[in-house]
């Protein structure tokens, strides 16, 4: 009893002085909101895994389903836990919660302002949306292509791998040669199944923008995902073939392989832990607000990126034109990232996550408060970053005997800048290496410069001002091209041709269509 009078009267003795002194006061709100979010932090991203139960079943409660850990089955590499997302947990604090409120007002000012423009200028009260339809053209042959690639992704290397198993496991002679065989169909239908002919049909019937995201997106998931499904099984055939282990259940099933195709992650398991209910108003509230994204991302390009472009793209390609349209473009630049990772990252992963009661969901970790671009990229997408991991950084090390440390990093870097760049390349149409140089020169630079050693707040606004500036030069250089692509087509092409940008040698047919149109 007298513990709690002596807290009461300490409490009101803080207050007081609190009331007497406002900076105190703010300080310590201060101090309570940090103490709060980090806690919410340290217990969404330290959890501490616990071995599998052997009794392992669906219908386990929630109760014992939080302390459920998936393990690899040779005892390394990632373990999958029963845990939320963290900004799912985040937003149940009302001090985070008002940056969200705080991006939807800005989105219903993007709206207003259109809808005075239109009026002002056209005299009409009606929202277009030429440009969205424009980007999502042609979408009942991306269904298409997107179904193929499906089914394919789900008969072909799951055939081709049972029957490689067998002939492991059987009495048959000349496992390499069968080895060599079905190794070289799976590559081969990587390269062609899943490689070249989406890439044909986006490329030949000149897909608009999103329609290309979404079949090359699609491909490379696929890719990875079979990669992955390949890379975790093999050793466990020939591991038991080796040892003539018949009684270890070796090949995965079907179904087990077609859950892995459309679960959010990349690494393959034949168990993850799951929820026992799909909470479908969860889903509804996702895959909602990815379509606000959507529009969002939409209002950002029509009122700062698009009127800024079209006349910028009509001058002369100048250190002065450029350094404008860079600074000019760090804010929508901003704006799209943070749109990508919650609609991509947060909402959609979490969507599918919770329709496949999938229960790990760490797709991201706190990347906002990093103080190094290494721990960026380890935070910003957890499950691209644990394939890169895996299947790059460490098997190139084990190939190498653990040696070349500094190699494999680099082998990453390159690996994942050329993907993006053939992404960009593909779905834009056209060749034009920023993000390539980016990664490659800047990213890597940082990556050791600002690297794990680096601590306080001071680097964390270095590390904000480093991504703002360079989402600043892709959205206008991007822009730039595109637009002279657009002003300035290849009359003959060739291959010189198509890798030079446009936007350094179309000044004259510019400057005619400027006199042209009174410019």
């Amino acid at each position: 009893m007298w513990n709690q009078k002596n807290t009461i009267y300490t409490q009101l003795l803080l207050s007081i002085q609190c009331l007497t002194s406002p900076c105190d006061l703010i300080r310590q709100f201060d101090s309570h909101v940090s103490e709060l979010v980090d806690s919410l932090i340290e217990e969404s991203v330290s959890l501490e895994p616990t071995p599998l139960p052997a009794n392992f079943s669906p219908s386990m409660s929630d109760k014992e389903r939080s302390k459920l850990s998936i393990r690899p089955p040779n005892g390394e590499g990632k373990q999958f836990v029963n845990r939320r997302s963290l900004l799912d947990e985040l937003f149940e604090v009302n001090h985070i919660r008002t940056i969200y409120h705080m991006f939807i007002a800005l989105l219903i000012l993007f709206i207003l302002s259109t809808l005075v423009v239109d009026f002002i200028d056209e005299g009409r009260l009606v929202l277009d949306f030429d440009l969205l339809v424009y980007v999502f053209g042609q979408f009942p042959l991306v269904v298409c292509t997107w179904i193929y690639m499906c089914v394919s992704a789900s008969l072909v290397p799951f055939m081709l791998f049972q029957t490689w198993a067998q002939s492991q496991c059987g009495s048959g002679g000349h496992p390499r040669l069968w080895s060599l065989l079905y190794g070289s169909a799976f590559l081969l239908y990587q390269a062609v199944g899943l490689g070249f002919l989406p890439t044909y049909v986006a490329v030949s019937n000149s897909l608009p923008p999103a329609s290309s995201f979404i079949v090359i997106l699609e491909q490379v998931r696929l890719m990875m995902k079979t990669h992955s499904f390949v890379r975790e099984n093999v050793p466990r055939v020939l591991s038991a073939a080796k040892e003539k282990n018949d009684s270890v259940p070796l090949r995965p099933h079907i179904n087990q392989y077609l859950y892995f195709l459309f679960a959010p992650t990349l690494i393959y398991r034949d168990h993850y832990p799951r929820n026992p209910l799909i909470r479908w108003g969860y889903v509804a509230t996702k895959l909602l607000q990815v379509l606000g994204c959507l529009f969002y991302a939409y209002y950002v390009f029509v009122r700062l990126c698009i009127p800024q472009f079209r006349s910028i793209s009509l001058q002369l390609f100048d250190l002065r034109s450029l350094v404008l349209g860079v600074f000019n473009s760090i804010l929508p630049g901003a704006l799209v990232l943070f749109l990508a990772f919650f609609a991509l990252l947060h909402c959609w992963l979490n969507a599918f996550a919770e329709m496949l009661r999938f229960a790990d969901r760490m797709f991201y970790k706190d990347w906002w408060n990093s103080t190094s671009f290494a721990n960026y990229y380890r935070t910003w997408n957890v499950v691209v970053h644990d394939w890169l991991y895996y299947y790059v950084y460490r098997d190139f090390l084990l190939m190498s005997g653990m040696r070349f440390r500094a190699a494999a990093m680099f082998f990453v870097f390159t690996v994942s800048a050329v993907v993006h760049e053939y992404i960009l390349a593909i779905c834009f149409g056209f060749f034009y290496p920023v993000l390539f140089c980016l990664f490659m020169c800047f990213g890597m630079m940082f990556n050791f410069i600002l690297h794990d050693r680096r601590r306080g707040p001071i680097w964390n606004v270095i590390m904000w001002t480093s991504l703002f500036l360079g989402q600043g030069v892709i959205i206008c250089l991007y822009c730039q091209e595109w637009y002279a692509q657009r002003y300035c087509p290849i009359t003959e092409p060739s291959f010189l041709e198509l890798l030079k940008p446009r936007s350094w040698s179309c000044h004259r047919q510019k400057d005619g269509m400027a006199e042209s149109q009174g410019m």
